[in-house]
């Protein structure tokens, strides 16, 4: 067997191997019950050791709620929340709503994100995450004949006492399996310049 051979056949096989393990993964995922994925979450050690805990994920998924408890082992050198622990407090969970909300027969992903440091973070501070039912039917709409859906998410990190610490925005893109189009995708259009 030539090299290129033995190349295309160890691509093919990796291929394959990941193809295998992302159905396994997303069909063991996605009929998760929310309370599970909140336990699950809460024991990852990205969490679990820098004290972020996910109170509350509605049965829904429409809704979820995360601390971030300011502990010696997580602040900063000039004693405040490490902004890397404030931006990983939030950084999975638009996606994850999304995704459990629209069903097995989407792509979701985390395209971009970015925060905006507004205070020092001297306390616990918290984020909300309420992914409206009217976003979830727009992105359907948006996504049904195929094409790529770019779409931006806020969520403000806030005190106890509402006072904002820090501003997060994450971009998802969503797609609907080639599986599930009833037409096929539009090309992208050149715009005349």
């Amino acid at each position: 067997m030539s090299r290129a051979s033995q190349r295309r056949l160890r691509h093919h096989t990796a291929t394959y191997v990941y193809d295998y393990t992302c159905a396994v993964l997303n069909s063991f995922l996605l009929p998760m019950r929310a309370s599970t994925f909140r336990r699950l979450m809460n024991l990852w050690p990205p969490f679990l050791f820098n004290s972020i805990r996910v109170q509350y994920v509605s049965e829904d998924w429409s809704e979820l709620r995360v601390v971030l408890r300011l502990r010696p082992w997580n602040r900063n050198y000039v004693r405040t929340q490490f902004g890397g622990n404030l931006f990983a407090m939030t950084d999975p969970f638009w996606m994850l709503l999304a995704m459990h909300q629209l069903g097995n027969d989407y792509f979701v992903w985390d395209k971009a994100g970015a925060i905006d440091f507004v205070a020092p973070g001297r306390e616990d501070v918290y984020a909300h995450f309420k992914l409206e039912p009217s976003v979830v039917e727009e992105l359907r709409e948006a996504a049904a004949g195929g094409d790529k859906v770019l779409r931006w998410f806020d969520v403000d990190v806030v005190t106890r006492s509402g006072e904002v610490e820090a501003r997060v925005r994450k971009q998802l893109y969503v797609r609907l399996k080639p599986k599930a189009r009833t037409e096929p995708a539009s090309e992208p259009q050149a715009s005349a310049a």
